[in-house]
């Protein structure tokens, strides 16, 4: 199967072009063709003709497009909704499903650790965007995914292995004695195969249930923060 990765939810974005094996009890065989990069700030120009490149340069039509797979948070407001928008629009005129993959969940698939693994992504200012999985061969079982400032987060991490693809965060983090595994800048390519597992499992949405998970603090908690 073709699955096509879409990424809009940082700065930089990128799409990853994707044959996707039957399913095995390894997970499925899973082999990116190509990825091509999105520069920010201009996603809504790039989108429409890098993916038609992609296809193009590498002899296929949209047709071929058996599944995709797109970042559905999360990250920005305006970088999401790009990628949602297309995503959602392709799917419903091909008639295939989407996976929504969380770029924390694809951080610690990407990380390779098992057990308790916390994924941070910096949220702006001084917060921090977590997500608490605990991992065993290629299953996840999310614990819970939260926005919270990073006193809070240090404060909550004890026991946790903390994987993030921010330089600055890991620093943070290991001075405050944590274990950290550093990763690489994340790109479509990592995700790619989380959603191809979300798939396989029957874990799709339709078009019209694709929505964007910005994982903000609830009016509550804003609130008490406020209050205190």
């Amino acid at each position: 199967m073709l699955l096509l990765a879409i990424d809009t939810s940082g700065k930089q974005g990128s799409i990853a072009l994707a044959r996707a094996g039957e399913p095995t009890a390894e997970g499925g065989d899973f082999e990116v063709i190509e990825i091509a990069p999105l520069v920010g700030g201009t996603f809504s120009a790039q989108l429409i003709p890098q993916l038609s490149e992609l296809l193009s340069s590498n002899g296929f039509m949209k047709t071929a497009i058996g599944a995709f797979a797109v970042v559905s948070g999360p990250g920005s407001f305006t970088g999401l909704r790009i990628g949602l928008a297309a995503v959602k629009a392709l799917a419903e005129v091909l008639h295939k499903p989407i996976a929504a993959v969380s770029l924390l969940e694809v951080c610690v698939f990407a990380s390779g650790a098992q057990g308790k693994i916390m994924a941070i992504l910096d949220a702006g200012r001084t917060d921090v965007y977590v997500g608490e999985y605990e991992i065993s061969g290629n299953v996840s079982s999310i614990s819970r995914e939260r926005f919270l400032s990073r006193s809070e987060f240090l404060s909550q991490a004890s026991g946790w292995k903390v994987v993030t693809p921010d330089p600055v965060l890991a620093e943070v983090a290991a001075a405050a004695g944590l274990t950290v595994l550093p990763l690489p800048a994340i790109s479509a390519a990592e995700v790619g195969p989380v959603g191809w597992r979300k798939i396989q499992s029957g874990d799709a949405v339709a078009p019209e249930q694709l929505e964007a998970n910005y994982i903000r603090r609830s009016d509550a908690e804003m609130l008490e923060k406020m209050g205190s």
